[in-house]
C-alpha cells in the first residue's frame, strides 16, 4: 500500500469545495404560540426536516416513525451494491418506503431509523453465534432510544422479519405503552422450483462427510436455496413463528405474516398497515389496549396450533414483560398446549412439511383462528391494531374475498388442497399431528427442559405416543467437537449426544442446529438424541432437547456427565410430560434414588469451561438475564431487580454508597 495507490490522481474538479448555501426556499409555518411554548428541540427539528428537503408547507402534519431491519445497500433496480446479513433484511425497505409513501399520501411526515440484525444460519457453528440471543436485548433498547430520540412522533411502524430483528423489534413496541404501535412482517422467501429448503442446505456438510451426497450436488444445490432475494427461511422456525406470534398477538393485521416478498400483496400491506397507524392516532388507540394478558396466551395459543419454535419461549415471555402482562410459565405453557392441537402441516414438522408461503394461501394465521375459535380456545374480545376486536377479524375474514382468492390459487396453481395445510383438529388427528412442546425434567434437568415432541420422528415413536431412548452418552463440551464427531463417524445409532457449556455463560446460549439438522437429514439420525443447556434454532426438529437447567456452567447436572453414562429418556407426546434422567453407567445400572445421589456428588467436567471467544459484551448479557430469572423468565432484563441485586454486592464489599435508587 502507498499513498499513491490510495489517493490516485485526483480530478481538479475535486478542489472546487463550496462554502455556503442558500437553503431550502419558503418559510417554517411556525405561530407565536409554537416559539413561546414549544421546546428549542421541537423548532429545530422544523429546521432539520427542511434541511433534507421536506416541503415547509407540509411540514405540520402527523409524525410517524417507522424503524426496520434494512440490510446491505441495493442499487435501484435490486442488484446488490453491497450485501446484507440475510435476505430476510434485503427488501425491508421496500416495505418501508411503501408504509412511508402512504404516511405521506394520508399527510403525515414520515420518519425513518434502521437497526440491522444478525442471521443465525450464516452464524451457525461459528463465534458469530455468541452474539446472537444478546442481540435482541441490545436491538430492542437501540430501538426504544430511537423512539424517545423522537419526541414529535405520533404513532411507529415496525417493519422487520428474523429471528432476532422481529422479536426485538416486538419487544421494543411493547414497551410503548402510551402510544400506537404496529408490526409489518417482512415475508418468506419461495423455495427453489427444483432444490431443497434454506433449512435442509444447511446440512450439506455433513450430508457430504457422510457420503450422501457429492460434491457437485452441494454446490448445485446451495447455489439455489434461496430462490427469491428477499424474506426470512421458507420453513415455519423462528422467523416465521415470530411473524405468526406478532399477528396472533394484535400487533400486525390479519393475515400479514408470512407473505411472499417483492409480491403486490407483500407491498399492500405495508400501505395498509400506515393507515392502520394512523387511524389508531385518531382514535388514540395505544400499545397497553392491545397486549393484555389474553393476547399472550392468544399468542401462545396460535404458537401450539402450528407448531412454532421453541425460541418464541424465550421471546413470547420477553414481550410480556415489556408489556407489564404476566410472564408466562413452564405450567401455561403445558396448560396450554394440552388443549390446544396441532393444526398445521409446515416445514420442518411435516408430516408432508408444506413452505411457509403455501401456509399463507392457505389462509395463514387468521384461518388458524377460526378453527380455534369453534375449540373455545381464543379470547375474542381483544383489540387489534385493526382498531377492532379479534372477533371482529375474523368474522371479516370468514366472508371475505382475499380467503376465497387465497385459497383457489393455491388449489389451482400448486394442486394443494388448503384443507390439507391448515387441517381442523380430527384432520389433524388423523394425519397424527400432536401438540408441540413438552417440558421434560428428571435428575439431569431438575429446573426443566423443553422439547419441540410434535417434531420427532413418528417412525421412532411407540404406539401409545411415548418416546423412549435408554442409551450411551458421548459427551461433548463444545458444539464444534460434537459437529467434529457427527462428521468424522463419532456418532452411531442408539447414541446420546450431551452437549454441555452452551447455555449463557459458556457461549451466549448458542443455537446448536448444526447438529440437529445434520442428525435430521442423516439416515441415522432419528436413532440418536441430543440433549444440551444451549438451545435450538427453529427449524430444529427430532429427540432433542435443550434448554436444560440449570446450565452446565452454574453448576447444573448436565455439566457432571460423563462418556459412557447411561442416559434414560422418555416423551409422552400424547400426555405431553417426560422426563431425562442419568441412571448409571455401562457397567452399573443404579436406582433414580441413588443414580441423583451419585451425580450431586460428582465434580463438573474437566473439560467445561466458557468458550474462550465469549466476547465481554456477551458476559454482561449473561450476568443481567441471569439474576432477572434467566432462560425461564425469556432472558429479559428486569431492571429492579438487577440495581437490587447491584446495590447488595456494593454493600456486601463494604461500600457506603448506594448504587442507584429503585
Amino acid at each position: 500500500m502507498s499513498l499513491q495507490s490510495i489517493f490516485g490522481e485526483e480530478d481538479v474538479s475535486f478542489y472546487k469545495v463550496q462554502t455556503h448555501s442558500k437553503g431550502a426556499d419558503g418559510s417554517l409555518p411556525l405561530t407565536s404560540e409554537m416559539l413561546l411554548d414549544s421546546p428549542s428541540g421541537d423548532l429545530f427539528g422544523l429546521s432539520q426536516n427542511v434541511g433534507m428537503g421536506w416541503a415547509p408547507s407540509n411540514l405540520l402534519g402527523k409524525q410517524v416513525l417507522i424503524l426496520g431491519t434494512q440490510g446491505g445497500i441495493r442499487n435501484h433496480d435490486g442488484t446488490p451494491i453491497a450485501l446484507g446479513y440475510h435476505t430476510g433484511h434485503w427488501e425491508i425497505g421496500l416495505l418501508m418506503k411503501a408504509s412511508a409513501e402512504e404516511i405521506s399520501r394520508q399527510g403525515g411526515v414520515p420518519f425513518a431509523g434502521f437497526v440491522s440484525d444478525p442471521c443465525d444460519g450464516r452464524s451457525q457453528g461459528t463465534t458469530g453465534m455468541f452474539d446472537s440471543l444478546p442481540f435482541r436485548n441490545d436491538a430492542a433498547i437501540v430501538y426504544r432510544r430511537l423512539i424517545r430520540s423522537l419526541p414529535t412522533r405520533r404513532a411507529i411502524i415496525g417493519v422487520a422479519t428474523c429471528d432476532k430483528g422481529l422479536p426485538a423489534m416486538m419487544v421494543a413496541l411493547a414497551s410503548m405503552h402510551n402510544l400506537p404501535t404496529i408490526i409489518v412482517p417482512g415475508g418468506v422467501t419461495l423455495p427453489p422450483t427444483n432444490g431443497e429448503d434454506a433449512g435442509k442446505i444447511q446440512t450439506i456438510g455433513a450430508r457430504y462427510a457422510n457420503n450422501e451426497i457429492t460434491l457437485q450436488e452441494a454446490a448445485d444445490l446451495g447455489c439455489r436455496a434461496c430462490a427469491t432475494p428477499g424474506g426470512g427461511c421458507q420453513f415455519l422456525g423462528t422467523a416465521g413463528t415470530s411473524q405468526v406470534v406478532a399477528e396472533a398477538i394484535g400487533m400486525a393485521l390479519p393475515h400479514s405474516a408470512l407473505a411472499p416478498p417483492g409480491q403486490p400483496i407483500w407491498m399492500e400491506m405495508a400501505r395498509q398497515s400506515a393507515r392502520a397507524a394512523l387511524e389508531l392516532e385518531k382514535k388514540k388507540i395505544y400499545t397497553k389496549d392491545i397486549i393484555t394478558d389474553k393476547a399472550i396466551e392468544n399468542a401462545m395459543v396460535i404458537h401450539a396450533a402450528f407448531g412454532g419454535s421453541t425460541n418464541l419461549l424465550l421471546h413470547i415471555p420477553a414481550i410480556a414483560h415489556a408489556a407489564n402482562c404476566k410472564i408466562p410459565t413452564v405450567e401455561d405453557w403445558t396448560r396450554i398446549n394440552k388443549k390446544v392441537p396441532r393444526l398445521v402441516d409446515v416445514l420442518p414438522n411435516g408430516p408432508v412439511g408444506h413452505t411457509t408461503v403455501k401456509v399463507f394461501l392457505a389462509g395463514g394465521v387468521p384461518e388458524v383462528m377460526l378453527h380455534l375459535r369453534k375449540l373455545g380456545v381464543l379470547h375474542e374480545d381483544v383489540l387489534t391494531v385493526t382498531g377492532e376486536t379479534l372477533g371482529a377479524n375474523l368474522d371479516w375474514w370468514e366472508k371475505s374475498e382475499r380467503r376465497t382468492m387465497m385459497k383457489k390459487q393455491l388449489l389451482e396453481i400448486d394442486g394443494i388442497n388448503p384443507d390439507d395445510i391448515i387441517m381442523d383438529p380430527v384432520k389433524a388427528k388423523e394425519k397424527g399431528l400432536t401438540s408441540t412442546v413438552t417440558f421434560p425434567k428428571g435428575n439431569i434437568a431438575p429446573e426443566g427442559s423443553v422439547i419441540k415432541s410434535t417434531s420427532i420422528d413418528s417412525s421412532v415413536v411407540g404406539e401409545d405416543g411415548v418416546y423412549r431412548h435408554t442409551g450411551k452418552a458421548k459427551v461433548f463440551t463444545s458444539e464444534k467437537t460434537a459437529i467434529k464427531a457427527i462428521k468424522t463417524g463419532g456418532i452411531e445409532a442408539g447414541d446420546i449426544m450431551v452437549v454441555m457449556g452452551g447455555g449463557p455463560s459458556g457461549t451466549g446460549m448458542e443455537e446448536t442446529y448444526q447438529l440437529t439438522s445434520a442428525l435430521k437429514h442423516l439416515s441415522f439420525g432419528k436413532h440418536v438424541s441430543l440433549i444440551t443447556d444451549a438451545r435450538f434454532s427453529g427449524v430444529s426438529t427430532g429427540a432433542c432437547i435443550g434448554h436444560i437447567g440449570p446450565e452446565a456452567l452454574a453448576g447444573g447436572a448436565i455439566g457432571k456427565l460423563r462418556d459412557g453414562d447411561v442416559i434414560e429418556i422418555i416423551v409422552d407426546r400424547n400426555q405431553l410430560v417426560g422426563s431425562v434422567n442419568f441412571v448409571g453407567t455401562e457397567n452399573e445400572r443404579l436406582s433414580l434414588e441413588k443414580a441423583t445421589k451419585v451425580l450431586k456428588e460428582r465434580d463438573l467436567h474437566p473439560d467445561l469451561k466458557p468458550d474462550p471467544g465469549l466476547p465481554d459484551d456477551t458476559r454482561l448479557w449473561a450476568a443481567l438475564q441471569s439474576v432477572s430469572g434467566g432462560t425461564w423468565r425469556g432472558n429479559i432484563y428486569d431492571t429492579d431487580r438487577i440495581i437490587e441485586v447491584l446495590n447488595a454486592g456494593v454493600k456486601a464489599l463494604g461500600e457506603e454508597k448506594t448504587l442507584v435508587q429503585n
